[in-house]
This record gives C-alpha cells, sequence and structure tokens, in this order.
C-alpha cells in the first residue's frame, strides 16, 4: 500500500491564502501580525532546512463550515507526525491506513460504545465535518517524527482565536476538550461564549490517559450528550452521525 505524500509543499503564506472567506476575519489579522509573520518565517524556514513538515492542507479543518454553521467542536493538540497520516483534521487519518493511532481507535471505540452502532468513519472524520464539526488542533503543523515541535511558535495565538471566533456565535455550540492542554482552553471559550454553550471535559483519548481519574475518555458518553443538547438548543437540525 503506498503512503500519501502529505508534506507540505510550498510557502505557508499560501495557504494562509486560501482560507475560506468566512475566517478570513480571524486568520488574516493573525497573519498580518508579528506573530504570525514569526510563524511562517519559522515554518518555511524549517522546510528550507530540509525539515518534513505535515500536513499540506494545512487549513483544511476550516473548509467544510463556516463559523455559524459550526455545531461541535473538538480540540486537539497537534498533527499526526508520520508519514500520510496527518490531513488537516484532528485526530483524523487518511483513508486506506493498514494502522490508525490508538487515540483515533480508542475515539471510535468510545463512539460505538456510546451509540451502539459502530461510527461511520473508520479512519477518515471528515465525515463528521460535514456535519458541522469543527475538528481543529492548537497547532497546525508538525515535523516527522517530532510531536509538538511546532507547539509554541504562534500557532495557538490563532487557534485560540478561531475557538474565541466560534464561542461569539450566536447559536450554542458543543465544545469537547479532551486533556490538559485542551481544557486550559475552557475560560477563553466561556469568556467569549455569546451564547449557553455546552463544554465536555474528559481526559485525553490517547491511551496513557484514557481510563485515568478523574475524568476517563473511556466512558465519557460525550457523543450522545452533544446530540441530546443539539436536539434541545439547536431544534430542527439533524443530529449528528457520528
Amino acid at each position: 500500500m503506498s503512503v500519501a505524500d502529505n508534506r507540505l509543499r510550498g510557502p505557508l503564506a499560501q495557504r494562509f491564502a486560501r482560507v475560506p472567506a468566512a475566517w478570513r476575519a480571524v486568520t488574516e489579522p493573525f497573519r498580518d501580525s508579528p506573530e504570525g509573520r514569526a510563524l511562517i518565517a519559522f515554518v518555511d524556514q524549517r522546510v528550507r532546512d530540509g525539515a518534513v513538515v505535515y500536513p499540506d492542507r494545512v487549513f483544511r479543518a476550516l473548509e467544510f463550515n463556516a463559523p455559524k454553521t459550526v455545531r461541535v467542536v473538538i480540540l486537539g493538540q497537534d498533527p499526526y507526525h508520520g508519514a500520510g497520516q496527518a490531513q488537516g483534521l484532528a485526530f483524523s487519518v487518511e483513508p486506506g491506513q493498514g494502522r490508525f493511532p490508538p487515540s483515533l481507535r480508542n475515539i471510535l471505540k468510545e463512539v460505538s460504545v456510546d451509540s451502539g452502532a459502530p461510527s461511520i468513519c473508520r479512519d477518515d472524520l471528515s465525515a463528521w465535518a460535514t456535519q458541522g464539526v469543527l475538528l481543529l488542533n492548537s497547532a497546525l503543523t508538525v515535523e516527522e517524527g517530532a510531536p509538538q515541535s511546532h507547539a509554541g511558535h504562534g500557532w495557538e495565538v490563532l487557534t485560540d482565536a478561531l475557538l474565541a471566533h466560534v464561542a461569539a456565535q450566536l447559536r450554542p455550540v458543543v465544545f469537547m476538550l479532551w486533556g490538559a492542554s485542551a481544557q486550559r482552553k475552557r475560560p477563553l471559550v466561556e469568556r467569549a461564549g455569546a451564547a449557553a454553550h455546552l463544554v465536555l471535559q474528559a481526559n485525553h483519548p490517547s491511551p496513557l490517559s484514557a481510563n485515568r481519574a478523574p475524568l476517563p475518555f473511556v466512558g465519557c458518553r460525550h457523543f450522545s450528550q452533544a446530540n441530546a443538547f443539539l436536539a434541545a438548543r439547536r431544534a430542527g437540525e439533524p443530529l449528528i452521525r457520528w
């Protein structure tokens, strides 16, 4: 089986230029800010230095929905750092992977237990994204074999602004915050929130933490809770088919 070439090809500024128009009120001020210019220079220099940077579709998470149509936000840390895996959606991998990350395996297992039926997804989670689920990582690029290698270089400034922008929408949204890094964003959501959002917290779905107290991911039932909230607060919309 051939592995998809998902390396970043071309300057990062080109990726900013392709961001859907509905999100540019957030991405363009960041791109032109000192933090944005520094981030672009850093990522481009790493590519010139020969680092393999993933993914090529950096802003794919923003391609499926405008801010006002986001119904659920699932926040990850940074993209997968193996060849052919990261595709620009948090926790999601390219279709046809022989083996896929254990965090994703635990997520799909929890969906099955929670709903009583297998997930509609096996690897690629874009079918969730098409239903209003924003699968956003805190850092949007990473180097091969080096998790968190692009954390702390400015991505978090942008993704915090994206989260706050979604939270400022007038319709209630479900925010799933898994792991300590994601949970630190809760005050940001609550501070920006223009509606009474639902914030669900659990440990990260990684096998290292998925079963740990006090908030184990296994058994969290976030997917059914999200649908119950949406049915009550966004009546008339179809439930998420997980």
